[in-house]
């Protein structure tokens, strides 16, 4: 997963074990966190959590392995990645920033 990421994500991930996806259709900001469900979250203009999103590949994937297709799937069909997603509300989450 980590060769697929830019150099800004990257070390976004090695300090924080997340990164920021940006989409280039809508523009929408997305976190995805380690994980491989319940990880991705909408961000709204000042980058506090919007809404929590849960959409997983098929198969039983290695939490690298869920990402990168997250990350993918987001940035290149933004709309099919939403359609099947299940929404939440992102509780929990205490720190967003940093």
């Amino acid at each position: 997963m980590r060769d697929w990421l830019s150099p800004e994500q990257r070390t976004e991930f090695d300090r924080s074990g997340r990164f920021e996806v940006i989409c280039c259709h809508s523009g929408k900001r997305y976190r995805i966190y380690r994980g491989t469900a319940q990880n991705v979250f909408e961000l709204d203009e000042a980058g506090e959590l919007k809404l929590g999103l849960c959409f997983t590949p098929y198969g039983n994937l290695v939490a690298g392995d869920a990402m990168l297709a997250q990350k993918i799937a987001l940035e290149t069909d933004e709309s099919g990645a939403l359609a099947v997603a299940n929404r939440f509300l992102p509780r929990g989450r205490i720190s967003t920033r940093g």
